[in-house]
């Protein structure tokens, strides 16, 4: 018996074996899972822990959210992945404190801030991720991030059912990156934001929600593919290097926005990998810059050390 079979024996009913992955994430590639748990609530991922505990076995574990920076490899996950539900997802204000869930959509908790009155959170409205997966990657766009407004994180471990509360220095948040163990389950953030006009507020995330609908694609992509290198722009690199239509099998380099891939439906995660390749590579050829995924790998080599390749301009 393996490992994935004595807790598959101990959860019964409540995971499923080589569950497809390609629709919970938004890029809609990505082979099955080893076992699929589907936790509704914070109560039912106490069980889910306790049950872990009891087999004395650990396997790779892989929390998804809403998938919108994740790329699964074809050939699947074979580990435990947990997916995250709707009691996850509540968002409750009191004076200038927000507590969001960790499935709530950042556009949601950005709407109902300003509803609230508050401001500081509006440009989240254009983030199409989580608040588990805003603050593990310290999610943001370029006047503002997590880190910003973040206060703790709730945070349960997958495997002790341990339950932490975490201040925000206590995260190594960075540019999109953080440091707080990968086995620990993002149940609920704190923000702390600042009284403000909600007319003013809906307004700004109108503005930023019609300038996403006009300047970024829709489809299956999972937002911007590289972040920003020090005083530039991804897009603009990749843009300038005449790489927009850059088409690899399934996967092709946005003709809106050149820091987004498209996948046609049925795609490959191999084809989206080899076009970040070929991009970082050809960006390197063009201005010598090394562009770094924000998009998170899972099962997939990182993309190769390009180091001083003799192609690139110094």
């Amino acid at each position: 018996m393996t490992d994935l079979d004595e807790i598959a024996a101990r959860l019964g009913p409540s995971v499923e074996r080589d569950a497809p992955l390609a629709s919970l994430t938004t890029y809609g590639v990505g082979g099955p899972a080893g076992l699929l748990a589907r936790i509704p609530d914070a109560e039912a991922l106490h069980d889910l822990a306790s049950a872990l505990r009891t087999t004395g076995v650990v396997v790779p574990a892989l929390v998804v959210g809403l998938g919108s920076n994740l790329l699964v490899t074809d050939a699947g996950f074979p580990g435990l992945v947990v997916v995250l539900g709707d009691g996850f997802a509540q968002v409750a204000v009191e004076g200038t404190k927000v507590l969001a869930g960790g499935r709530a959509k950042l556009p949601v908790v950005a709407r109902q801030s300003a509803a609230a009155g508050l401001t500081g959170f509006e440009w989240a409205s254009g983030v199409p991720g989580s608040i588990g997966g805003a603050v593990r990657m310290n999610a943001g766009v370029h006047e503002a991030d997590m880190a910003a407004v973040l206060t703790r994180v709730h945070l349960t471990d997958l495997w002790s059912g341990e339950d932490v509360v975490m201040e925000r220095d206590e995260l190594g948040l960075g540019y999109r990156s953080s440091t707080f163990p990968s086995s620990s389950v993002v149940v609920a953030a704190e923000l702390d934001l600042q009284p403000g006009d909600p007319a003013a507020a809906r307004a700004a995330i109108k503005e930023k929600t019609n300038w996403r609908r006009e300047n970024q694609p829709g489809g299956r992509n999972a937002g911007s593919v590289f972040t920003n290198p020090p005083g530039g722009s991804a897009g603009r690199l990749i843009d300038e290097a005449g790489l927009k239509g850059l088409r690899i099998g399934t996967a092709e380099v946005s003709s809106k926005h050149a820091n987004f891939i498209q996948v046609d439906e049925g795609g490959r995660a191999a084809d989206v990998w080899a076009l970040m390749d070929a991009v970082r590579r050809r960006v390197h050829q063009a201005s010598g810059v090394t562009l770094e995924p924000e998009n998170v790998f899972v099962g997939l080599d990182p993309l190769p050390d390009l180091g001083d390749d003799d192609e690139a301009r110094p």
